[in-house]
């Protein structure tokens, strides 16, 4: 088991972009938190996914109960129809 913040960590390194992992209720996650799994992917998710998309497929199956923010270069959250270029995109342009 891993701490949030390197969890954290792993997704930006994989998929290129900031989260925020949250308690189901909304609440920030303690980045120092312990005994949440590692994420589970090692191959950066296709631009063509959507932010939506990603939440359903990558993030939700690995940490049921938990809810994550992904953030766009100005530490905005990204919409839900968001491509996930587009957030890769926003980092180059801050």
């Amino acid at each position: 088991m891993a701490l949030v913040k390197n969890v954290e960590k792993h997704i930006w390194d994989i998929e290129g972009f900031d989260v925020i992992i949250r308690h189901g209720d909304g609440r920030d996650m303690r980045a120092d938190r312990t005994g949440i799994p590692m994420y589970g992917f090692f191959r950066m998710a296709k631009d063509t996914m959507t932010v939506f998309t990603w939440k359903q497929q990558r993030f939700y199956p690995k940490y049921p109960g938990l809810e994550v923010d992904v953030l766009q270069g100005d530490n905005q959250s990204a919409p839900g129809n968001t491509l996930l270029s587009s957030v890769r995109d926003s980092y180059s342009e801050s």
